[in-house]
């Protein structure tokens, strides 16, 4: 078993040990407390349950001393160890009380719990609900499990049961692959919040990571990828870990779900058996993120021989009742171009390559369904024709899930805008996780919305850095997914959450930001485009410094937290942050732009995304210009459409240049504009300035081929007086032919409509 007090070798060099409401100081006093009282941290449970009644007025307490004398029902003497271990205190007949009734009746995961001076009564139908009770109790112990006693329970009842039955963590270990030490305390930290579920993602384009006895090369070969810098990186699970694993987390009542991708995200595959794909070149396991147009071939029967042989030896390995299969991100641009899959769609009737697809994932829903299984596939199984008996995980946007259950099927929902935590801080903070609603409004139909998972994939995330992302944002899912709708509310749980720090400390859990610290807010300084900017706090006890960086050159700003100050120009505000004068993690770096088109009046020619509004309206001349991170919330785009932008200076004025930005991100379907056209006008009606392709302005560009991805500025001179700016951008089409997602609509990204004056 993993210690949750002792994983030092698990513990990042980088944490913040402050809260938002409740100082170390004050929790230490309340953990470390010889006396026996009650105190605030016993009922601060996460997530909430559904009804508990703190018995007042009562003379007396239960008070706990380190030992349990337990009493356990006879059905459940398998789980009496594992139990015995899993809650702390040592096991001795003098030892306080501890009954588990097993009674018929109650839901499979629900619990009642009873504290008096007398000791502590659990009553629940099935194992999970006992273990559920059991980890509630823990709740109520000091989080360090070291802490001397006595301890007093409060006397409470409590009577508790899930709002969805599947409480879920996407663990992605093939962009990155993770010991199995760190997949156990994974599944610890899972069972501690009442999470049910991991859905662990074993293979992928960047690496096979399930061993397979018939096909060795899938690890041998597929498992290992040689990075940029020419070092190898990779790993895979042997049978007997991946056993280990799964009886590990059934002792915690976690179901392990396995994915494997098909058809598309296989490339680590191809290059094991070349076969497996439409042209059987000779490919490498790819060290680059994205998605990859070879995918496997579905007009060869070979293709099914293999994944029905792969699978036989996943469901060996794996008990559930569910198998993801993926189904996502599958380019047709192989299939298109195949023989073999241009007759397998002749042959089986079918009018295009969306519905080969959907034949594709039908021929393995019905091999699996043959052994008992049920398939879970992304979203885009819904294209083409639903599988008979598939269960839809809704990842874009809550439209999937809407559709599934209109249609009698099940859903998982796992939006990106809420429960993609690989999304930085900045996309998606504690609030808005707590804030997901798993049922879409609007429901209607005979299916059911099964609950849902927050998704962990790893491409810019290696093992230490996960723990940062999903804590302490999965404290929120877990309380979304199991408490009543109606027990929601936010200023309560930040109550507990504050409280719950000292465990997360207790149990070294290196979690990141539940919000961003620091965030600033701009506006004019005056006529001349200056800007007065001022830090906010998101976080209280925070302090710094902040460094203007202009010109080559930074410039100190002095006490940046207490008054507003004033910027001239182009450049970077960089806050590195400190509490009681020690600094914590990275600077926070937020790019400026002061100029005359800054807050004045602004008209766009395009609808930007839902996903990437990058401050609405205003957002393209507000003064804050997109980062190398294009979720940061400054960039707006559009997918598939043309942008443009129009500013109304107010006055006429000399003009010396006007410059934009694009993000270029070939891998993510993000690309530069066609062609631009810069215009300025003294009466908003006549224009001057003319397109300029691709080329012309492109040219300069300092990316190497390897180097895709950034922000990309473009700048062209005026040299006019005039009262209105205006910018255009072509949309460059569908992703070109040698993109892996050829033909699928490409994403345009800009940001800030600069006006340069003398």
């Amino acid at each position: 078993m993993v210690s949750l007090s002792s994983c030092s070798d698990l513990h990042l060099t980088m944490r913040h040990t402050f809260y938002w409401f409740f100082s170390a100081a004050a929790l230490s006093a309340i953990v470390g407390c010889l006396t026996p009282q009650v105190q605030p941290i016993s009922t601060a449970i996460i997530p909430a349950p559904e009804h508990l009644n703190v018995l007042e007025g009562t003379e007396s307490t239960c008070v706990w001393r380190g030992d349990w004398k337990w009493h356990i029902d006879d059905a459940w003497s398998g789980s009496e160890q594992v139990w015995k271990t899993w809650l702390p205190g040592s096991a001795r007949q003098s030892g306080l009380n501890l009954q588990l009734n097993r009674v018929e009746g109650m839901p499979r995961e629900g619990y009642d719990l009873e504290i008096n001076e007398s000791g502590v009564t659990i009553r629940a139908s099935q194992e999970a609900g006992a273990f559920h009770a059991l980890t509630t109790l823990r709740w109520m112990l000091p989080p360090n499990t070291d802490d001397a006693g006595p301890w007093a329970l409060p006397n409470v009842s409590i009577s508790d049961a899930p709002r969805f039955e599947h409480r879920g963590l996407l663990l992605d270990c093939c962009r990155h692959f993770m010991d199995p030490a760190f997949v156990k305390r994974t599944i610890d930290m899972l069972a501690l919040h009442k999470m049910n579920v991991l859905h662990w993602h074993l293979t992928e384009d960047q690496g096979w990571r399930v061993e397979i006895d018939a096909y060795p090369k899938l690890t041998t070969t597929g498992a290992w990828r040689t990075e940029s810098d020419g070092m190898q990186h990779g790993g895979f699970y042997t049978k007997a870990q991946i056993r280990e694993i799964v009886a590990y987390a059934a002792d915690r009542n976690i179901t392990i779900i396995p994915e494997i991708e098909l058809p598309g995200h296989s490339r680590a595959a191809i290059a094991a058996y070349p076969w497996l794909s439409c042209t059987g070149d000779s490919l490498e396991v790819p060290c680059d993120w994205g998605v990859f147009k070879d995918i496997y071939c579905a007009g060869e029967d070979s293709t099914f021989r293999f994944l029905e042989q792969v699978l036989l030896e996943v469901m060996e390995l794996f008990p559930s009742e569910y198998i993801h299969i993926g189904g996502d991100e599958a380019p047709k641009v192989r299939w298109e171009a195949c023989p073999k899959c241009q007759r397998r769609i002749n042959e089986e009737d079918l009018h295009d390559e969306h519905e080969l697809q959907s034949w594709f994932i039908t021929k393995i829903g019905s091999f699996l369904a043959q052994n008992n299984r049920k398939l879970i596939g992304w979203d885009e199984i819904l294209e083409g024709g639903l599988p008979d008996g598939a269960t839809v995980q809704s990842w874009r946007g809550m439209e999937g899930g809407r559709d599934a259950v209109a249609m009698g099927r099940d859903a998982i929902m796992s939006p990106t805008s809420h429960c993609y935590f690989d999304y930085p801080i900045e996309s998606i903070d504690l609030e808005r996780v707590y804030g997901f609603e798993p049922e879409p409004e609007g429901l209607h139909g005979t299916g059911r919305i099964l609950g849902g998972e927050c998704n962990m994939w790893s491409e810019r995330a290696p093992q230490e850095l996960v723990n940062s992302k999903i804590f302490p944002r999965i404290v929120a899912m877990s309380e979304v997914l199991w408490s009543a709708k109606s027990n929601k509310n936010w200023e309560e749980f930040k109550r507990r959450m504050g409280l719950h720090y000292g465990r997360l400390d207790a149990w070294n859990v290196d979690y990141g930001w539940e919000a961003v610290p620091i965030d600033i807010s701009c506006e004019p300084a005056d006529n001349e485009g200056h800007l007065k900017v001022e830090l906010n706090r998101a976080i209280s006890g925070v302090d710094g410094q902040v460094y203007w960086q202009h010109a080559e050159e930074d410039s100190l700003i002095r006490e940046p937290f207490d008054r507003a100050f004033k910027l001239e120009g182009e450049g970077t505000l960089v806050v590195n942050l400190s509490r009681d004068g020690i600094s914590i993690g990275k600077p926070w770096r937020f790019p400026l732009a002061g100029h005359v088109g800054a807050f004045k009046p602004v008209e766009l020619g395009h609808e930007w995304s839902s996903y990437y509004p990058g401050g609405g309206a205003q957002g393209l001349a507000d003064g804050r210009r997109g980062s190398q991170d294009f979720r940061d919330g400054c960039w707006q785009a559009t997918q598939g459409a043309d942008m443009s932008v129009t500013i109304a200076l107010g006055k006429t004025q000399q003009v010396d240049a006007l410059s934009m930005q694009f993000y270029l991100y070939q891998d993510a379907w993000i690309f530069v504009p066609d062609s631009v056209r810069f215009q300025w006008s003294t009466d908003g009606e006549n224009w001057q300035g003319d397109w300029m392709s691709r080329e012309v302005w492109n040219r300069p560009m300092a990316f190497e081929p390897d180097e895709t991805q950034g922000a990309v500025n473009v700048r062209v001179p005026v040299n006019a007086e005039t009262q209105f700016v205006r910018f255009q951008a072509i949309n460059p089409g569908p992703c070109p032919d040698w993109h892996d997602a050829a033909s699928s609509a490409s994403w345009l990204f800009i940001d800030e409509l600069v006006v340069h004056t003398p």
